[in-house]
Order: C-alpha cells, then sequence, then structure tokens
C-alpha cells in the first residue's frame, strides 16, 4: 500500500527516519521494502544512524552514504557561545565544555543544562553569567554521567514520574502513568528538556527529549523497582483493552519478559504470534523467535522445558515456506532430536510436512513424494483428525508435482471428509486447508477423468475467498492457474476478473507468497488470451516471477511452467 501510494505521487517528497539504530526488526523490513521504489519516485529518503548499526536499511542498493565526524574545536565553540552567550565571566567555563564534550552536540548541550542547574551558571540560554571559580567546577566524565546527575537533582516525583516513563517506552500518555499509580510530575520534566509533549489533547502524549535520557533513567533504577513497573504496566495493557489482547500480545510478552516472568512472557509471546500469523508472518517469526529464547534460558529441570523448546521451533520450521527459508538443515534436525526425545510425534510430523514442501520447492520432486508418503504414514498413526487436515496439503502438493493422482485424490478426499466443512479446521500452518483440498480433488479428478472437478474448484475457491491471502491465491493457482494450463478452464472475462482480485488482495496483504502465486495465475491466464496486449503482459510477468524463484532459489519445481 506504502509502495502504491509512492508510486503514485507526483508531488517531491523527503522522509526522515531517524534513529534506526533502535528500530525493530519488523519495521526495518517494511522500510527495506519501502525504500526500493523511492528510485523510481519524486522522493528523497534521509535515514540517520549510528557507525554500530548494520541492519538491513545501511544495504539499500544505490543509497550515498555521509558519515559525520565529530564537531570540530571551532564547530565546538561556536554551538557552545549560541548555548552561553558572550559574557566575559564564562569563558574559562566555555574552553572546559569545549574539551570535554569531543564535539558531541548533545554532549555539550547537556553539561551546560547540568552548569546551570547547579548553579554555576545564572542567567537565560544564550545570555548566562558566572561567577564561579573555573578552578573549582567539576564536569561528569561522559554523557551517560551528565543526565545521571541531573536526574538525580529532581524531586522524588519528578524522578518517580520519569522512572515510570521511561519503562512504558519513548512515547507515553499521562493517562497510563496514573494507571500505574504515578501521579505525574510533567511540567518540571519538559521545562528541564527530559521531556519533549507531542499533543495537547485532553490525555497529552510525551516522548522522550532524547533517546539517551529515557536509557539513563531506566538504567538507574533498582531492577526489583524496574521489574514491578513493568508486571504492573503488562497487567494494565491487558486490562484496559481487554479485546485487544491478542493485538497487544507482544508488547505485553515483552513487559512480561522484562519483569522476570519467563513463563507467562512465553505464554504472550506464542499468543501474539497465533494472532500475527495470518496478518504479517514477520512479526509471527519473530514473536516465536523470542519465545525459543525464552524456553532455551529456563533450567534444565523445569517441568514445562521440552515442550515449551519444541512449540515455537515447531511453528518456526512449519511457516518456513511462507518466508522462503529452507527446512532442511540444522534447525530441522534440533527439532527432530527434540521430538524424538519427547515423543512427541505432533510435532515432529508438522516438521516433516513442511520438509516435503522444502524438497517440492528446490525441485526435488522424487525425493518429496518418497518423504510425503512416510509423513503419511505418521500422521495417520498418531490419529488426530485436526493433524491430517492441516498437514496434508504440503503432502498432496508433493504427489501432485510427480502427476501421483491416485495419491493425491485419495488424500484429497481424506482431508475433506475429515474437515467435515469447516473451511478453518487444523488451519495452524495454512489458513484453510479444506480449500485446498476440494482444489486438489478437482485436479486430481481431471486428470483422471473423473466427474465432479468443475464443483470441487468452484467450491475451493468460493471458501479461500473468506480466508488469508495465501490460502486464496493458493487454490486460485490450483484451481484456475493449473486449469488453464492443463486445458481445462478457460481465461474468460469472469476467470481474469477474479484473477485481478486475487492480485489486488494479495498486494495488498504484503505478504510475498501470495503476490508470486497471484502473479503466477495471472501470467498463466494472460499468455493463454487472445489479444497480443494480453500475451505481452503475461510474458512479462512470467519473466519476473522465474527471477524471483533463481533469485531466491525458491519455487523452483514451478520453473517449468
Amino acid at each position: 500500500l506504502v509502495n502504491t501510494a509512492t508510486l503514485a505521487r507526483e508531488a517531491p517528497a523527503v522522509y526522515v527516519i531517524e534513529d534506526a539504530h533502535w528500530i525493530d526488526e519488523v519495521s526495518e523490513s517494511m522500510l527495506a521494502d519501502f525504500f526500493s521504489v523511492i528510485p523510481q519516485a519524486p522522493s528523497l529518503v534521509l535515514l540517520t544512524y549510528r557507525p554500530e548499526y548494520e541492519g538491513a536499511l545501511t544495504r539499500v542498493h544505490g543509497a550515498q552514504t555521509i558519515a559525520l565526524a565529530p564537531l570540530s574545536n571551532s564547530e565546538t565553540e561556536a554551538l557552545i557561545s549560541e548555548l552561553l552567550g558572550r559574557d566575559p565571566s564564562i569563558g574559562g567555563l566555555a574552553t572546559l565544555t569545549v574539551e570535554r564534550s569531543a564535539g558531541n552536540p548533545f554532549f555539550a548541550e547537556e553539561i551546560v543544562r547540568d552548569l546551570a542547574e547547579r548553579g554555576v551558571l545564572c542567567g537565560e540560554p544564550g545570555a548566562y553569567v558566572s561567577t564561579a571559580n573555573v578552578a573549582e567546577v567539576s564536569m561528569p566524565a561522559t554523557v551517560q554521567a551528565t543526565i545521571a546527575a541531573r536526574i538525580d537533582r529532581l524531586d522524588s516525583a519528578a524522578k518517580r514520574t520519569l522512572s515510570a516513563a521511561a519503562v512504558i517506552g519513548s512515547q507515553f500518555s499521562r493517562d497510563l502513568l496514573e494507571t500505574l499509580g504515578v501521579y505525574p510530575v510533567l511540567e518540571d520534566l519538559v521545562r528541564g528538556q527530559f521531556l519533549d509533549q507531542i499533543s495537547f489533547t485532553r490525555d497529552p502524549d510525551y516522548v522522550f527529549h532524547h533517546p539517551l535520557i529515557r536509557t539513563v533513567a531506566y538504567e538507574s533504577q533498582l531492577k526489583s523497582d524496574r521489574a514491578e513497573l513493568h508486571r504492573r504496566l503488562a497487567a494494565a495493557i491487558e486490562a484496559r483493552a481487554p479485546a485487544s489482547a491478542d493485538e497487544n500480545a507482544a508488547l505485553i510478552a515483552e513487559h512480561l519478559e522484562a519483569a522476570g516472568e519467563l513463563h507467562a512472557a512465553y505464554g504472550w509471546h506464542m499468543r501474539a504470534a497465533t494472532w500475527a500469523t495470518y496478518r504479517d508472518i514477520a512479526a509471527a517469526r519473530l514473536s516465536w523467535e523470542r519465545a525459543l529464547t525464552i524456553a532455551d534460558a529456563l533450567p534444565a529441570e523445569d517441568p514445562g522445558r521440552t515442550a515449551m523448546r519444541i512449540a515455537p521451533r515447531t511453528m518456526l520450521v512449519g511457516t518456513a515456506y511462507r518466508v522462503r527459508v529452507r527446512v532442511a538443515g540444522a534447525r530441522f534436525d534440533e527439532l527432530r532430536q527434540l521430538c524424538t526425545a519427547a515423543g512427541d510425534k505432533a510435532s515432529l510430523a508438522i516438521a516433516m510436512a513442511s520438509l516435503v514442501n522444502d524438497h517440492v520447492w528446490q525441485a526435488e520432486t522424487r525425493q518429496a513424494s518418497s518423504l510425503a508418503s512416510e509423513a503419511m504414514a505418521l500422521i495417520e498413526s498418531i490419529g488426530d483428525p485436526t493433524l491430517v487436515v492441516g498437514l496434508t496439503w504440503a503432502l498432496v502438493y508433493a504427489k501432485v508435482e510427480r502427476g501421483e493422482w491416485t495419491d493425491g485424490l485419495r488424500w484429497s478426499q481424506r482431508v475433506i471428509d475429515l474437515a467435515d466443512g469447516d473451511p478453518e479446521k487444523g488451519n495452524f500452518v495454512v489458513g484453510s486447508p479444506l480449500a485446498l483440498a476440494s482444489a486438489t480433488r478437482g485436479m486430481a479428478r481431471y486428470c483422471l477423468g473423473h466427474s465432479g472437478w468443475r464443483n470441487d474448484l468452484r467450491h475451493g475457491l468460493s471458501m479461500a475467498r473468506n480466508t488469508d491471502p495465501i490460502s486464496y491465491s493458493g487454490v486460485f493457482v490450483w484451481s484456475c492457474g493449473m486449469g488453464i494450463f492443463f486445458g481445462v478452464v478457460r481465461p474468460d472475462d469472469q476467470v481474469m476478473g477474479e484473477n485481478e482480485d486475487v492480485w489486488r488482495i494479495a498486494e495488498r496483504s504484503g505478504d510475498d507468497l501470495a503476490v508470486t502465486f497471484a502473479q503466477m495465475a495471472l501470467a498463466v491466464a494472460l499468455v493463454h488470451r487472445r489479444t497480443d496486449a494480453d500475451r505481452d503482459r503475461g510474458q512479462k510477468l512470467l519473466v519476473q516471477v522465474s527471477e524471483v524463484a533463481r533469485r531466491r532459489a525458491h519455487n523452483l519445481a514451478d520453473l517449468p511452467l
């Protein structure tokens, strides 16, 4: 959505992203995608970050890097002259400030604030005077020490407000402070340039004047006091919006983790991942990774540790296809060892189904088909209908790619029977296994010369429209894209209209795999149309899909298309 709006924009625009060294992974990923279209738009992006940041935003193609050195002595002198003024009494202090700040403008500003609060400087900014003996004036050695000294001079109410605000985050409201049982003293903190007020509504919002102020205020608290604030904040977030608990789960988990409530934090991370699975797979996987880290850190004697280690690993392996990550490797081997030791056949079955999918998309269809039969035997032995419904689609995909339609038909029918009309049954890895099974049964039926395939394709699409973009685009590829390729479905205006709809939904979802499926189906349909314009557009789309597949070493089994 953002990229489309940017490309459509005619007026020039400048986007400023500051302090990228503090960015979270999901925002970083979104911005990296956004930057890819900037060269095609009348726009400029200015990104600032510290030298230690080496994330994705430092590797944007075509970007120009401007490394800023510390201010020179003459530049620092000019800055300090503006801050202090030109009264003869401050000459010695100005020289000392230049030396101590070492070219860091924020440090220079904090030193001046510190001297004014201590009474070494009198007057107003830009017009200070001093009666102090320079030789007797001490200055903190670092900017952090300067900020800490300023915080120490606050009265208890202001200090308590600043500490609670630091626990909440870089931005907060008066109301949330009060929810924590803190009577907020904000005006003094704004005057002292610890905080800035950024909205002036009935419940105004505030931000820290500089992120380093928040860092010092946070780290200067006793761990026990800080943990208690995190604990109360997690409870407050949940209580303030019970209906949005799933949406706020990741934030609640972070505060509980900071409070040392590891079991509770683990549960909320898993809950956040479940909520995000079909909304933002990158965010979901980040929550599973955090849950995994917590589980691994638990003591060996913790009775729930093994199950807690298995669960997030299972979902990371099970959803690897969504982000084009290879399944085979150390993570799969580790998960298999954990499952075998714990006797957890269900989690192992999810991992094996994902490995089947991985082999298919690496065009290793012979191995995929053989492993699919092995995985199906394991899944059936467990005796859990939901597991059969949720995992069979990956196994059928392997059989489809090998042309083993008898197995594909039998297994698709098994899913349809067990799902019993519930399109969401077994939706822990894909949104609607039943919709996919209806599509693959239709494919198997027309390939084997059986009747009923038209109704299967139609029914599968009807269900998929009301589920997640991955299911909708996947069902469409199997129902119409492959149907057109095999010559059993005509790319008429109705099919093309739905294809464009699938495309739009996939693009709006922001899910790369859904976009690839939709693009593939549309390309196949266009090259089978009658007009030169349609065929030319289809050829171009096919080239794009092929290039993405080769570059990402994914969907390779579909390259012959």
